[in-house]
């Protein structure tokens, strides 16, 4: 049977991050993602663009995705043509995310709804349109999953990881110590044998 993995990055990654990957899984073809939107509603499509294609190269489809990476395919809504996927820190609940910023920004709804996009201090931008997005598309997945989350996560709360595992039968590990960005060797020792294991 022949498998390709997709690898798709979070925000700041690229593709290339698939090199990672490829050993983990012998005998299957491996490809990242260069996604070029920055909307769950533009990456969306290039997902679904990408999973069409391999669907028809290959038998099979594993799918890993990191950070919002994973939230993107959610909205891409592959989960019927992904065998297994792999998240990696994933943001699950947009809207939290984007909350979260509002306050430690020190912006209201109101505000936001007026000017429409607000350029952060921290470098995020806020956008009504995608908030008013992601309230009105909440994330559906189906597919077996398998989480991977770091105790020291400062995006996304185990809380809400484990929310979402539990609503969607996933399994869920936590790396005590890991970081939401998983980089240092100790913590990419461990990401290996979370995908060896799995």
């Amino acid at each position: 049977m022949k498998t390709c993995v997709l690898y798709l990055h979070g925000r700041g990654g690229s593709a290339a991050e698939i090199e990672h990957y490829r050993p983990l899984f012998p005998g299957c073809a491996a490809v990242g993602l260069d996604y070029r939107g920055d909307t769950p509603w533009d990456v969306g499509e290039e997902i679904r663009e990408a999973v069409e294609d391999l669907k028809n190269r290959y038998d099979s489809v594993i799918l890993i995705a990191n950070s919002i990476g994973a939230y993107f395919s959610m909205c891409a809504g592959v989960d019927k043509d992904v065998r297994r996927a792999y998240f990696i820190s994933p943001v699950v609940d947009l809207e939290r995310v984007i909350l979260d910023m509002m306050s430690a920004a020190d912006v209201t709804r109101e505000t936001l709804r007026e000017k429409g996009v607000i350029r952060t201090a921290f470098g995020e931008t806020l956008s009504w349109e995608q908030l008013q997005w992601v309230r009105a598309h909440p994330p559906r997945w189906d597919a077996p999953t398998q989480i991977l989350y770091g105790s020291r996560d400062n995006l996304v709360s185990l809380e809400t990881v484990a929310a979402f595992a539990q609503t969607h039968g996933a399994s869920l590990t936590v790396m005590e110590g890991g970081e939401h960005w998983f980089h240092t060797e100790e913590q990419m020792r461990f990401l290996d044998a979370w995908i060896r294991e799995g």
